[in-house]
């Protein structure tokens, strides 16, 4: 009772509710396309991306933009494209590529929040960047609309190119021979991927966001073997571990990013086990 007391309490505030709304809505985004990433080997791509949005984050912070979130876009989704087109270079892989924008975008954050940056708090402003410590916490209610506008696309987005994603993800060659457009196809899971981390970076930070990717879609692995089980699993664990570690982290004080994460990672091997045991 007393735990469910100070829940009431704490839900008082518009900006816990704000927190769990754009968690919930962040989860399940980030959960839907992450089946895809695991398949074609490309789960990577979100540790590229979320370093990317670090160096515009300290860009953001360092010019004093009133909304981050304008700079942080842009260059999120026009990094995904780049990445794109580079890894369909013979020169360059796809590992090669994110590794090589992930690393020089994080040195360039770092480097330009040290020199030109004006705030008396360097470490904290970029752990909370890169771990998601209070950002989540602290988003005003523009921020929470944009994140249902967003997520709202992503998720119309996902169903209208269903089965594109489908055929991209199991057989590419196949279903360029069909006569389906994979190149678009692999354009829209690139935009909608940086659209994805550009958002889960106020929730888990821009070095834990491939955990909201990866782990609900391995976990859903362990335990179904069709493509839509496996998604819609995967956004039920997603969303349900999001939930559970919004409400320690508020209710324990411990850093929601780390707690999110710790939570999905239970869940992987809850459902592990009992994929061993089926």
């Amino acid at each position: 009772m007393a735990l469910i007391e100070k829940l009431v309490y704490y839900f008082q505030f518009p900006f816990v509710r704000y927190a769990l709304i754009t968690g919930l809505l962040i989860a399940l985004c980030s959960s839907l396309l992450g089946v895809t990433l695991v398949l074609k080997r490309f789960s990577f791509i979100g540790d590229g991306l979320s370093h990317v949005a670090f160096g515009a984050a300290a860009v953001a912070s360092v010019l004093k933009l009133s909304n981050q979130m304008f700079l942080i876009l842009p260059v999120t989704v026009l990094s995904a494209i780049l990445l794109l087109r580079a890894g369909q270079n013979a020169r360059i892989k796809g590992d090669a590529a994110i590794a090589m924008i992930s690393v020089s975008a994080m040195a360039f954050g770092y480097f330009v929040m040290s020199v030109f940056g004006s705030s008396p708090n360097l470490s904290g402003d970029v752990c909370s960047t890169l771990f998601g410590s209070t950002s989540i916490l602290t988003l005003t209610k523009g921020e929470v609309w944009l994140c249902v506008g967003l997520s709202s696309l992503i998720i119309v987005a996902f169903i209208l190119g269903y089965n594109r994603i489908f055929n991209v993800t199991f057989d590419e060659t196949f279903a360029r021979a069909a006569g389906v457009r994979t190149g678009d196809s692999n354009l829209m899971i690139a935009i909608t991927i940086a659209l994805i981390i550009v958002l889960g970076m106020n929730l888990v930070g821009s070095l834990l966001i491939s955990a909201l990717v990866v782990f609900p879609s391995l976990s859903a692995m362990r335990l179904f073997k069709s493509f839509r089980s496996v998604t819609v699993f995967s956004a039920v664990l997603s969303v349900f571990c999001t939930l559970i570690g919004l409400l320690v982290s508020i209710l324990a004080g411990t850093p929601v990013g780390c707690t999110i994460v710790g939570a999905e990672g239970f869940g992987f091997l809850i459902c592990s086990f009992i994929g061993r045991k089926a």
